[in-house]
Order: structure tokens, then sequence, then C-alpha cells
């Protein structure tokens, strides 16, 4: 049988260090979500506005936040506002920072998308019943744009999540900084010990997302 170096995560704490390291990454991506879900939602909707000022501004934004890689976004948080405004920002304190300004960028595009998506026969017919526009929003408007965001909502939680395998570049001890660590701890007594925990880290984020994708996937089809 080849030698795939998982005997490395049995010796000491190993293995509970790679779990410990999997939970930071989850951490920073679970609030940020949970900061940018409400923020993404309130900016979407106000994105739908007829204001120009305000479209304009947020259209700034969300341009800015797409062009820039997450990795350039993390090194001008954690490094130059230190410099320039003399913060005392820890690596993961930027981490939720640029997320939850990522995930707010995105989170308002796809409810700005869900809302126009809206036939506006709904809002007409609304209006042939005698709904106000507030009725006419929660009973009419507010289910349909769950029904089309829910899904899309849920895959840009496990991109996050992916995605927080940067944070690294920071100086955060997360998942992937904790495997460096223990293959680089053990490169002459395990010279195969990258490989065996890699694949660990692959089927821990695996374990960590695949649920929340079928999720995503059963709620498309159910509302399809």
């Amino acid at each position: 049988m080849p030698d795939l170096g998982l005997e490395v995560l049995l010796k000491g704490k190993n293995m509970i260090r790679i779990l410990g390291g999997l939970w930071v990454a989850l951490r920073i991506s679970l609030l940020a979500v949970l900061i940018s879900i409400p923020l993404g939602i309130v900016l979407g909707i106000l994105m739908t506005s007829r204001n120009k000022i305000i479209k304009v501004i947020l259209r700034i934004y969300l341009e800015v936040i797409r062009i820039m890689p997450q990795l350039v976004l993390l090194f001008l948080f954690y490094f130059e506002t230190t410099r320039a405004f003399g913060w005392d920002l820890s690596g993961e304190t930027a981490s939720i920072i640029v997320f939850t300004l990522w995930g707010t960028a995105e989170m308002s595009d796809l409810v700005r998308g869900a809302l126009i998506s809206i036939p506006q026969h709904q809002y007409e017919s609304a209006e042939a019943l005698g709904l106000d526009k507030r009725q006419t929003f929660i009973y009419v408007i507010i289910p349909q744009t769950i029904r089309r965001l829910l899904p899309l909502s849920i895959n840009l939680i496990t991109r996050m999540i992916k995605t927080t395998s940067l944070v690294l570049m920071v100086g955060v001890v997360e998942v992937l900084k904790v495997g460096q660590q223990i293959i680089e701890a053990n490169r002459m007594s395990s010279p195969n010990a990258a490989f065996g925990i890699y694949l660990v880290i692959f089927l821990l984020y695996f374990v960590a997302c695949w649920p929340i994708s079928m999720l995503a996937r059963y709620l498309e089809k159910k509302w399809r």
C-alpha cells in the first residue's frame, strides 16, 4: 500500500490542530455571512430605487468589489489601513471586514436581480386586487423573491467558505496554514505528508460545503 503520509495526522495533536484551523475558516466565513446577508438585502432593495445618485454609488461599490481580487482587498485592509490610519487590525478582523464587503456586494446584486426579474404584471395584478404598495411587497414580491434568491445565496455561502483559504496570506492560522506547519515539521520523517494532509483538508472542506450545495440544489429543483 502506498505511503500517503496520513500517519502524520495521528502524531500528537495534529488532527485537533487541523480541525481547529477549519473552525477558524468557518468562523470567519459565517460571521461575514451573518453580517453581509442583511446588509446585502438592504443595498439590493436600494439598487432598485429610482434615485439615480444612490444607484450610481451602489453600482460603483459593486463593480469595485467585483473587479478587485479578494487577496488584494485583504492586503489593502491588513497592511495599508494599518499604515495609513494607525489601526491595529488583526488578520482575522481584516478578513471578516473584507469578506463582509465582498458578501454584501454579491448579495445585493443577487437581491437586485431577483427583484427586477419579477414580471410587471405581478404588480398590476396585486393593484387590481386592491393591495397597496406595502401589501404588494409583503404578500406578492417578497415570497417570489425568496424563492429566486435562496438557492443563489446558499451557493454564495459555499464560495465564501472556500475562499477563506486566502486568509493565510495575512497571517491567519486557518486550516491550510496549519497543514503547511505540520508538513514543514515532518518534512524529513514523512516526505509524503503533504499528500495525506491536503487530502484530509480537501475532505474537510467537502464535508463543510457539500450539504450546503445539496440544499441549494434541492431548493432550486423544488421551486423551479
